[in-house]
């Protein structure tokens, strides 16, 4: 494969300064908007990037299911990887590869646990098989083969084929607290607009990057 030669222009749409925001929040808002309304795969998924004791980053893709003025929510398994590297580290990366409308967003800031109802009320909206699910995982962990992964699961529908799947207490959701967000347009001839939010104590500064 010749990967120098692998490349694209990129001419759908420039960001201006006068067009942005003053808050974040809202033009991440109006670009989901139209990142779901363009009928993209998975345009909820972003990658989230950890830190582990000795600094090695690690990344891994989650999907975002709750925002508002206070950040951004994502659930997991509270003895994975991720969890583990978070209550170490709670400084995370996030960002969203919109890559058919040639965009880009990335979230720096602090991950923290939401509260239980809030974890309570997204798990009951699941469907079983994803309640049976993150019973039967034990995330991140090593595992012998697939078939043992089924034979938990299959146990776990059996052990919860009455009644309501509870809430296992070793998962639940993290919201993101942003304080630096960064909005990436691609531009011609590599000229991409990029802009950056910094959250200060008067609210948030804007800045345009060089590409």
């Amino acid at each position: 494969m010749e990967l120098e030669s692998i490349r694209r222009d990129y001419l759908k749409d420039g960001l201006l300064r006068k067009n942005l925001p003053d808050d974040p929040v809202e033009q991440f808002e109006f670009w989901l908007d139209q990142a779901v309304k363009a009928d993209l795969p998975d345009p909820t998924a972003m990658t989230l990037a950890t830190v582990d004791e000795d600094g090695q980053p690690s990344q891994r893709i989650v999907l975002l299911k709750h925002l508002d003025a206070a950040g951004l929510v994502f659930y997991t398994n509270y003895e994975s990887r991720k969890a583990l590297e978070i209550a170490r580290n709670p400084r995370v990366s996030l960002h969203f590869p919109w890559h058919a409308l040639e965009r880009q967003v990335k979230i720096c800031g602090s991950a923290e646990r939401v509260g239980l109802m809030e974890s309570l009320n997204y798990f009951s909206s699941r469907p079983q098989e994803s309640q049976l699910a993150a019973w039967a995982s034990a995330q991140s962990r090593p595992i012998s083969s697939r078939q043992m992964l089924m034979k938990q699961f299959y146990a776990m529908k059996e052990k919860f084929k009455e009644g309501k799947i509870p809430l296992p207490d070793f998962w639940g959701g993290y919201r993101v607290t942003p304080t630096v967000i960064e909005f990436w347009q691609g531009g011609a001839h590599r000229l991409h607009d990029r802009f950056q939010y910094t959250r200060t104590d008067e609210g948030w500064s804007i800045e345009r990057l060089a590409p």
